[in-house]
């Protein structure tokens, strides 16, 4: 005869690149998302970013923020700060060892443990007495051309030590497809496809019916570092940065030369632009605008630079993104200090710029059909999840395989953090668990 183990009370964590969800579960089937405080209202989700800056009245003379907290002292002060985000996708990396922040060398477990003091002051009440279950999300493959899971690993213990409970790492896929796996009555194979800002995850599990010993069994998992954060580039790539004079010619004595790309460089990340706001930059840039053959175009460049527009540039970016995924035809247009700037573009386009990484992702949906051998026709049910499964050309691999009426979406930021809070209530959650074995 089985003995019926009750739910635990658990805490679910997807730390992710550009966003972080917490939620909790009682131990009773209820979940309840974390709300964060935030200069413009709380929200239950927090941006994965962090700022120092030079404060010798505190321990260590370093002042910090994290979040949307963060966001708001860097603004305040591009020059006389260090802001950085995104800090997850040097997890794996071991060419990473540490952050310079003025004077001190941030190592990713000082980076985690900070973000994480943040993130829980600013939840109030909702993170005050965690209960000894701990479980986090991790991608099934990180970020970068030769990621190391051990070192991530390693990393990540170090950052959610801080948590002093029992942590569990489960794979972030896996939590959106437990979440979803309560909506249904009958058994099924769902596929889970998850979009962060690094990385796209893909889990096949096995739903049993609700009455089952073990309702959910994961059968396979696969993962491709492209995501929505390189959708945003090839919007400001393609769109954005010939209007700042990307491909543009200058004079040189006798010649017309092309402008190296090395100029654009920084512009890959809103962040590292107010780095290039010095004498030095603002020097080169003002020659290059003196010989350019559309000087004007330099103009508008400079001015990114010298008002600090880059945080702006990237909200607008984004937001032509989230109108293409609703029309067929958008406008992008940005307005600053010394800068107006708009361009007409089509969905059509936008396609085509980030059609390589749309064939990257496509074989990952065929690498986690392979390691479950199943094909297309066994999948009941497909869950698409994170902000760029709303993205039309992304949703339409799903279709063209598995057909639309088998294709469901929603929550796209906080499914993974309400199934990881359910995971860790069920008393199989060790079946749920993953080492440092990566799944390319």
């Amino acid at each position: 005869m089985s003995v019926h183990v009750p739910p635990a009370p658990a805490i679910g964590i997807d730390f992710g690149t550009t966003n972080s969800v917490v939620a909790r579960s009682a131990g009773d089937g209820a979940v309840r998302l974390a709300e964060f405080a935030a200069p413009d209202g709380a929200s239950s989700v927090f941006r994965s970013a962090l700022c120092f800056w030079q404060d010798d009245a505190l321990r260590g003379g370093l002042g910090h923020e994290a979040g949307p907290w963060a966001i708001a002292e860097f603004l305040a002060d591009p020059q006389g700060s260090r802001f950085l985000q995104s800090f997850k996708s040097v997890a794996a990396s071991a060419t990473f060892e540490h952050a310079p922040v003025f004077t001190k060398r941030l190592a990713f477990e000082d980076l985690g443990r900070t973000f994480l003091d943040h993130l829980i002051a600013h939840a109030g009440e909702a993170l005050h007495d965690l209960p000894e279950r701990i479980v986090v999300g991790r991608p099934v493959r990180y970020v970068g051309a030769r990621p190391d899971p051990a070192l991530a690993r390693a990393r990540y213990a170090g950052m959610f030590a801080r948590f002093g409970s029992e942590v569990h790492y489960v794979y972030e896929p896996l939590g959106a497809a437990y979440g979803f796996a309560s909506r249904l009555s009958d058994p099924a194979t769902l596929l889970v496809a998850d979009f962060g800002g690094g990385t796209s995850d893909f889990s096949i599990v096995r739903v049993e019916a609700p009455d089952a010993p073990r309702r959910c069994i994961p059968l396979a998992s696969a993962g491709v570092g492209i995501a929505g954060d390189r959708f945003d580039f090839r919007i400001m790539d393609q769109l954005v940065l010939p209007l700042l004079g990307k491909g543009g010619t200058y004079r040189s004595f006798d010649k017309v030369l092309e402008i190296p790309p090395g100029h654009f460089a920084d512009f890959s990340d809103w962040s590292r632009l107010a780095l290039m706001r010095n004498r030095r930059t603002l020097a080169q840039l003002g020659k290059l605008q003196h010989a350019a053959t559309d000087p004007a175009a330099i103009g508008r460049m400079i001015a990114v630079v010298e008002n600090e527009l880059g945080y702006g540039l990237y909200e607008a970016v984004g937001a032509v993104k989230r109108d293409l995924s609703s029309r067929t035809e958008a406008v992008f247009a940005f307005e600053g200090e010394g800068l107006s700037v708009s361009a007409e573009v089509r969905r059509a386009d936008f396609e085509r710029w980030i059609a390589p990484d749309l064939a990257e992702l496509e074989a990952g949906v065929d690498r986690v059909l392979a390691r479950a051998g199943l094909e297309p026709g066994q999948i009941d049910h497909v869950f698409l999840t994170g902000g760029s499964s709303l993205i039309p050309a992304v949703r339409q691999i799903f279709e063209r395989r598995f057909g639309e009426m088998r294709i469901a979406s929603g929550d796209e930021l906080t499914s993974i953090a309400h199934g990881l809070a359910l995971i860790g209530s069920a008393p199989d959650l060790a079946e749920w668990t993953v080492d440092e074995v990566e799944e390319a």
